[in-house]
């Protein structure tokens, strides 16, 4: 699973997610990709299990690009604590993604196996996705 080697801070402030996406909004790497539609967190575990459908269903021809790192660490107090005591420790991690954000990108496949293998992917996601194609000239 995707995580970071080492961060500065063990734990993160929640934060909010606003706007669109301003970076890593347009396809760079392959021809075809899912775009996220609304914002939220995604974790490295369903990162890594749309990684594996997307991939299982192309059986290996073709390339995978994971265009989001989950770096936010996610804390959580333990079930039937009281309330107090400070902050839970960090459980999972998780990346955040704002509309307009390409997740997944993958190439070398023809369109219509680039489209199911990406909607196998994005349903192990939490949020909405579209799928989305380069632009031939």
């Amino acid at each position: 699973m995707l995580q970071p080697k080492r961060q500065n801070f063990r734990k993160a402030h929640k934060g909010r997610i606003k706007g669109q996406s301003k970076a890593g909004n347009q396809l760079n790497f392959g021809s075809y990709g899912i775009k996220a539609l609304e914002p939220d967190r995604i974790n490295a575990r369903q990162i890594e299990a749309a990684r594996r459908a997307i991939t299982r269903y192309m059986k290996r021809s073709g390339r995978v690009w994971i265009r989001i790192f989950p770096d936010l660490p996610i804390s959580s107090k333990p079930t039937e604590i009281r309330m107090g005591k400070g902050k839970g420790a960090p459980e999972y991690w998780a990346a955040r993604v704002a509309p307009g954000r390409i997740i997944f990108e993958i190439d070398g496949v023809n369109q219509v196996m680039a489209r199911e293998a990406l909607r196998l992917g994005a349903m192990k996601l939490s949020i909405r996705t579209r799928f989305v194609e380069r632009i031939q000239d």
